[in-house]
């Protein structure tokens, strides 16, 4: 393989000649690579702007998932570089992340029942907390739209109009409220306004509510604290309404 091209928690990207690979790291178990590639192979057909999967292979004790590359810098690198770009670029998310809630999901596991796997993984919360948390989330909708589940700017790469959107590991079928408050709870810990202008943007193009997205945050939030982000701890008990 050739040289890195980005790098996160789970896995590294590698560029293949003219493809690349996605390879998780070794304690990663052998199933994400494999599911994210079923869920790609799922959501390719569906005309929506994701790597196109190619196979997953074994690199000594690593798993990688092949794909098509994905070119040009992140709307986040841009954004950072760019403040004035900002307005068109969140337009532009929220155009993507309303496109892909358009359609319906039979074969991805539940929204639903990831947040409250999680919330049962999240100890800082405390048991009397978790199970409020869990009654309350029993009463939101369940929903059948496709939802990426970590939609935010770093993970869409290239120009507003040819961009592509990668990391489809937590995809899940849910209601698009949650999946837009899980993007709003990523984007809040490095730019609290930008977070708030994306939700501005996308119930601008859906004709939607800010209440209905801000009513997921005490469970998106609380889900979020078992991803081991104890940089962002405070802010998200917060959220929950801990403190």
């Amino acid at each position: 393989m050739g040289r890195i091209l980005g790098s996160g928690k789970e896995a590294d990207v590698f560029e293949d000649g003219p493809v690349v690979v996605k390879l998780y790291k070794s304690t990663a178990p052998k199933r994400s690579a494999f599911r994210e590639a079923a869920v790609l192979a799922l959501v390719e057909p569906l005309g929506l702007p994701v790597p196109h999967v190619l196979g997953v292979k074994q690199f000594g004790d690593r798993w990688g998932v092949i794909m098509t590359r994905a070119d040009g810098p992140s709307f986040a690198d841009v954004m950072l570089s760019q403040p004035d770009v900002i307005p068109t670029y969140l337009n532009e998310m929220a155009r993507l992340q309303a496109r892909v809630h358009r359609y319906a999901s039979q074969h991805l596991p539940s929204l639903k029942a990831k947040l409250a796997t999680d919330i049962k993984e999240a100890p800082s919360l405390g048991e009397e907390r978790q199970t409020t948390l869990l009654s309350g989330l029993a009463t939101m909708p369940d929903g059948d739209r496709l939802c990426h589940g970590d939609f935010h700017p770093f993970n869409i790469l290239g120009r507003p109009g040819r961009e592509i959107v990668i990391d489809w590991l937590n995809a899940t079928l849910g209601d698009p409220a949650a999946d837009v408050c899980r993007s709003y709870v990523l984007i809040r810990h490095v730019a609290p306004d930008v977070a708030a202008a994306y939700i501005d943007a996308y119930t601008a193009i859906i004709s939607g509510s800010r209440e209905r997205i801000l009513g997921w945050l005490p469970f998106v939030a609380a889900a979020r604290l078992a991803e081991d982000v104890s940089e962002e701890e405070a802010g998200l008990l917060e959220m929950v309404g801990l403190r």
